[in-house]
Order: C-alpha cells, then sequence, then structure tokens
C-alpha cells in the first residue's frame, strides 16, 4: 500500500472516529417566563418571523438540521449558537437589565436595516428564514414601539 493510500485511509478512520464525539444540544422544550413574547407584547406574525429566522441562534431551543449530526460540521454549527446565545438570547430578553433591553433592541433594529442578521450562512441553507421587506418593517415597527414603552418606564 503506498503512502497516499495510507494518508486517504487514516483520514477516512479519523473522520469516521469523531463521528462519536457529539457536541451537546441546545434543546430544553421548557417554556422561559423571560422570553421577550411573554415580557412585552408582540404580534403573533412578529412572534413567528423571529421564530423561524431568529430562535435557531439565539435561544435556548434549536431545532437542528439533518447536518448536525455530520462531524465537524455540527461542532461549527454549536460554536455558531454558543456565540449567538451570547450575544442574544431571546429567551433570556426579560432578565436583562433595561439599559441592556434597550441596546440589544437596538442592534436587532441595525442588524436588520444593515443586512447582517440573520447571516448569510444561516439563510443560505433556510431559505425561509430570509426576511422580506414587509417582514423587515413588521419587526423594526415592533421594536421602536417597544423601545418607546421600555423608555416610558425609565
Amino acid at each position: 500500500m503506498g503512502r497516499v493510500q495510507k494518508a486517504l485511509l487514516f483520514l477516512l478512520g479519523v473522520l469516521v472516529f469523531i463521528q462519536f464525539i457529539q457536541p451537546a444540544r441546545n434543546t430544553s422544550g421548557q417554556a422561559y417566563p423571560a422570553d421577550i413574547s411573554r415580557i412585552y407584547p408582540m404580534p403573533a406574525q412578529v412572534q413567528g418571523i423571529l421564530k423561524t429566522s431568529c430562535y435557531d441562534c439565539h435561544s435556548n431551543n434549536t431545532d437542528y438540521p439533518w447536518y448536525a449530526n455530520v462531524q465537524p460540521g455540527g461542532w461549527w454549527l454549536a460554536s455558531h449558537i454558543r456565540k449567538g446565545k451570547e450575544e442574544l438570547n431571546f429567551n433570556e430578553f426579560g432578565n436583562y437589565s433595561s439599559r441592556k433591553k434597550q441596546s440589544k433592541l437596538k442592534a436587532i433594529s441595525n442588524s436588520i436595516k444593515d443586512g447582517t442578521m440573520p447571516i448569510s450562512s444561516y439563510t443560505l441553507i433556510h431559505r425561509n428564514a430570509r426576511l422580506s421587506g414587509t417582514e423587515q418593517e413588521l419587526i423594526l415597527n415592533w421594536i421602536e414601539k417597544t423601545k418607546d414603552s421600555l423608555s416610558q418606564i425609565k
């Protein structure tokens, strides 16, 4: 057996072996009293858009695609979800300080306006997560109303 064949066989063995090292799943299935939709009045349409386009990376409950079971893709996905939740977690939104809530709402608005969210690597595979102009306006209008109610609470 030649060097190339041995190297390919070794690589195949490594790829098979790493399939047994699965990252922890971001699934809980429980209701969250601090979820943004429980804290602030939210139209069902806006809630549906957020769940479709945002919650997989920004909540405690991810709907995993088939490729999450194939390593190293699953590891990449787990890292991406961890970073997304560190930045913003809709299930924990009610636990944020008033200042942080204002900041996060502004960041969501800016991300939608400049087209950085949802990220292109996500919408490439999840085409239904792409925000139409109408969906963007619905979310942005809801954010403005919510920010106004937050500023009145201060």
